[in-house]
């Protein structure tokens, strides 16, 4: 019993072993160290949170879950710790990083120039939030060494630990090391040692270095670069695909970074009289502030620099008064030119993006404009031409052929059935037809507008295609016969299997909305489908016997817009479904007018 207890013993922990080999993707764990093995699931866990995340913009990238399944696996066969750049943990990362940089360049101003004002427990918390962030970009440049990077073609994402060390080094590492340099620690170990001695002559070096460490803290500013990296990775993650999103980030970056040029400039106003130990001729001691509170003189800095940056006034009643201010006052107007022409060319840039098909549109407009004055049109047709691509396009323009034929077949024959299947439903040559047979013939359908008082079709006319009515009402007349159209009708697809003549005039009494099948294009479509040939062939024939037994006994049926419409409201029960009315009879007068819808 023993030896049984231990052979399952054995086969159990063989069972479990080759378990948890597989489930930890190739990550070797013993089962019987329980220490090792909640670290190395613990590890694997981690190392899930580095693979990329499925989502639509690594849907768009590898192009299908296969593709994305296929780079998970690279990833885990590479067995290295690196962050995939499509990775959640990334996304997340990026996101805060905005936000504490942005944070960041809004603090390292103020407290350049008001510092010695903060006192107590501000004061405490401003340093410690200082030094978590010097201490999150010092990390943040080893976790650079381990980010993956997306390739300029996004085909693959680089993972090989030495390619994305040589790129860092080569790009971003000195701007970020040089930002990141622990100037919070200097400014602390001086300022300890300026609180123990005040007076020697020691004391006053290591005011001078105090000092010093302050202006050397102005290169933290370079993170700027970061604010603007992390951003544009934020734009690029959050939808590749939406115009509008793109925009909505564009102009978030935009206002803020003019606020952060304001925001610097009005510290710098202060700052430099700060520097020269408020001379009596600076402007903090002529707007009477060396008493106020930090709000207040952040206020008249900020109000300065605008009035510099804007060019209305010097933003004092006194001009500067030595050359120091002289210089700020230049770069505050310069910087304040440059952030106006970045704005112009932004908004610009933006706007031209906005709403293109209504400029295309009305750049089509003109030309049509510049046509008609050239041929010297009428001024009544010129007004028509001017409604008809008011209805057709609607203010934008758009080549819906062209548009139509970028897709697949299996989405164009989806919009097709949207617009117009059931058009083709109320047709009874249509009705209970393959999917297929529908499908190629929705493909052949065009699009066509009339507008009121168009003649669609002319008596006596060769019948070249056949209507379906999407929108609209059309007016259908003989010399004896009159009959009105709307929504979801049709009209003239005799013509599409006798070639024949026109019968009737139909005259359009509103802007209609149309879907033509052409002759040539609907045979076509039959030579795939013989069977439906044949069966159409009978059809035909049975409504042109129909048409011509109503042709010899109807004369004149009066017509109102609203009892037509009513009547042709369900056209199905035309054509062959009528041959029950005219065995019980002489045809009643609603299945007249609907006979002589064709």
């Amino acid at each position: 019993m023993k030896t049984d207890e231990k052979q399952s013993s054995t086969v159990s922990h063989r069972r479990a072993n080759d378990t948890m080999e597989n489930a930890g993707n190739d990550i070797e764990v013993e089962i019987e160290d329980k220490p090792y093995s909640r670290c190395g699931r613990v590890k694997s866990h981690l190392f899930e949170l580095f693979l990329p995340k499925f989502n639509k913009q690594s849907s768009y990238i590898f192009g299908s879950e296969i593709a994305f399944n296929a780079e998970c696996d690279r990833q885990r066969q590479a067995g290295v710790f690196v962050i995939h750049p499509l990775s959640s943990i990334r996304h997340n990362y990026v996101l805060v990083m905005v936000i504490l940089t942005f944070l960041n360049l809004l603090s390292i101003p103020m407290e350049i120039a008001y510092s010695e004002e903060v006192v107590g427990a501000a004061r405490t918390l401003w340093k410690l939030f200082n030094v978590f962030s010097d201490l999150l970009f010092l990390l943040d440049i080893y976790l650079n060494f381990r980010m993956g990077i997306l390739s300029d073609s996004n085909e693959i994402a680089i993972i090989d630990v030495k390619v994305i060390a040589k790129n860092y080094l080569k790009t971003w590492f000195i701007p970020d090391a040089i930002a990141s340099f622990p100037v919070d620690f200097i400014i602390a170990i001086a300022e300890h040692w300026n609180d123990k001695d005040t007076k020697s002559l020691q004391g006053a070096k290591i005011m001078r270095i105090l000092m010093f460490a302050r202006i050397l803290s102005l290169v933290r500013l370079l993170r700027v670069s970061r604010l603007v990296r992390f951003f544009s990775e934020l734009e690029q993650m959050s939808n590749a695909n939406l115009e509008g999103v793109r925009i909505f980030l564009r102009v978030i970056g935009l206002f803020m970074m003019m606020f952060i040029l304001c925001h610097w400039n009005g510290c710098i106003q202060y700052f430099v009289p700060l520097l020269a130990n408020f001379p009596p001729d600076c402007w903090v001691k002529h707007e009477d502030l060396m008493n106020s509170t930090s709000t207040e003189k952040y206020t008249f800095g900020i109000f300065r620099a605008l009035s510099h940056m804007i060019g209305i006034s010097y933003g004092s009643e006194n001009p500067p008064t030595n050359e120091v201010e002289l210089w700020i006052v230049m770069t505050s107007m310069v910087s304040g030119a440059l952030m106006y022409a970045i704005m112009v060319a932004n908004a610009a840039a933006m706007m031209s993006n906005v709403d293109a098909p209504s400029k295309v549109y009305k750049n089509k407009l003109n030309h049509l404009d510049d046509y008609m004055t050239y041929r010297k049109l009428p001024r009544d047709l010129r007004k028509r031409m001017h409604d008809y691509y008011q209805a057709r396009y609607g203010g934008k323009w758009f080549d819906e052929r062209e548009i139509l034929s970028l897709l697949s077949k299996s989405l164009k024959e989806e919009i097709l059935n949207v617009l117009c299947a059931s058009m083709l439903e109320c047709t009874p040559m249509f009705q209970d037809r393959d999917s297929s047979f529908i499908n190629a013939i929705l493909l052949e359908l065009h699009y066509e507008v009339f507008l009121k008082g168009d003649v669609i079709v002319h008596q006596n006319a060769p019948g070249d295609r056949m209507f379906f009515i999407e929108h609209g009402q059309v007016l259908v007349a003989t010399d004896t016969f009159k009959i009105e159209l709307c929504d979801g009708n049709y009209f003239g697809e005799i013509c599409l299997l006798t070639r024949g003549k026109r019968v009737a005039s139909v005259t359009a009494l509103s802007t209609c909305h149309l879907f033509s099948l052409s002759v040539d294009s609907f045979n076509k479509v039959l030579e795939c489908f013989p069977d439906v040939h044949q069966d159409i062939m009978s059809t035909a024939l049975a409504r042109q016997a129909d048409l011509e037994n109503a042709e010899n006994e109807c004369y004149t049926v009066p017509c109102t817009e609203t009892e037509s419409c009513e009547t042709v409201e369900n056209p199905t029960t035309s054509g062959l479904n009528d041959h029950a009315e005219e065995e019980l009879g002489e045809p009643s007068l609603g299945t007249w007018r609907l006979n002589w819808m064709k």
